[in-house]
């Protein structure tokens, strides 16, 4: 422990956007993020500065050059080297007071509830392609009465929804089908996240869009704007201040299309809206390949 820390100093330029107490209360919430890459790394460092006294991190990946373009933690330093180590030593650099529980090898479906101890909120940062092990967290997350948020990069915006206990839950708006192949789940879970899809309208190197390959472009811009309003939310919540757009409710911001859409889509995909979309997006797919 560094002696010269103090908490109340270092996190005193919060004062006037919240109270001491609450500041106080911060510093004994636990969040969890799964995911350390793109708008973990950065979900973290932001909550962390917020002056959030306890984290449940996880990823099982290492740092690599094509990292840099977005992940907090891509530095060349970091370059191969764990992905949970290299964040927990950014986060305890600010607060070495901070309790962090480590994941190493990711979120698995065996220590999914030893993830969700003690936690009060949940922060989504898994890849974009990892659907399978979002479903899970998320389902886990609901039957445990845990807020969920989502704040996914798109293009140069992010678009946001929140899953709040005894609300509509993940699966019931996303519409998941077993029945479904990959590129129908991942299309689904594109628009559902992103109702307005407003970043397709700036695409120029359409090859990059790969769902086959589980690749796809993206910008730091992007991860900032996502961390920036899913971690108020997430301060929100943990603090109980002010309403909460929560699913079928949702917000996307474009700033390259100088934009802010608030989407509502009631029944979720099995919204006509959703049907329409998912139309569109696999002919653009479609067109993408060829």
């Amino acid at each position: 422990m560094n002696n010269s820390f103090s908490y109340k100093e270092a996190f005193s330029r919060n004062i006037g956007w919240y109270t001491e107490q609450e500041q106080e209360a911060l510093r004994t919430k636990r969040v969890a993020i799964a995911g350390l890459g793109g708008v973990g790394g950065s979900h973290l460092i932001t909550l962390a500065r917020s002056g959030i006294g306890r984290f449940t991190i996880s990823d099982l990946d290492v740092f690599e050059l094509a990292n840099f373009n977005r992940q907090y933690g891509a530095t060349l330093s970091a370059l191969n080297k764990d992905k949970t180590q290299v964040m927990r030593q950014a986060c305890l650099d600010i607060n070495p007071e901070a309790q962090i529980n480590v994941f190493d090898q990711g979120v698995t479906a065996t220590n999914l509830d030893e993830f969700l101890r003690d936690v009060e909120l949940y922060v989504d940062s898994l890849d974009f392609f990892a659907l399978e092990i979002r479903r899970k967290v998320f389902a886990r997350c609901y039957e445990l009465g845990i807020p969920a948020i989502t704040a996914a990069p798109m293009g140069m915006g992010t678009a946001v929804l929140i899953f709040l206990p005894g609300r509509m839950s993940f699966e019931d708006y996303f519409c998941f089908n077993d029945t479904d192949n990959f590129e129908d789940l991942m299309v689904k879970f594109m628009i559902g996240v992103s109702p307005a899809m407003q970043q397709r309208h700036y695409v120029v190197e359409e090859s990059a869009v790969d769902f086959e390959r589980k690749k796809g472009p993206s910008t730091a811009m992007a991860i900032d704007l996502a961390a920036g309003i899913a971690c108020t939310n997430a301060v929100k919540l943990l603090l109980g201040r002010g309403p909460i757009i929560h699913a079928p409710h949702g917000l996307h911001f474009d700033a390259y299309r100088n934009k802010l859409v608030k989407t509502w889509r009631p029944m979720g995909n099995r919204n006509p809206i959703q049907r329409l979309m998912f139309v569109s997006v696999k002919k653009m797919l479609e067109r993408y390949r060829r």
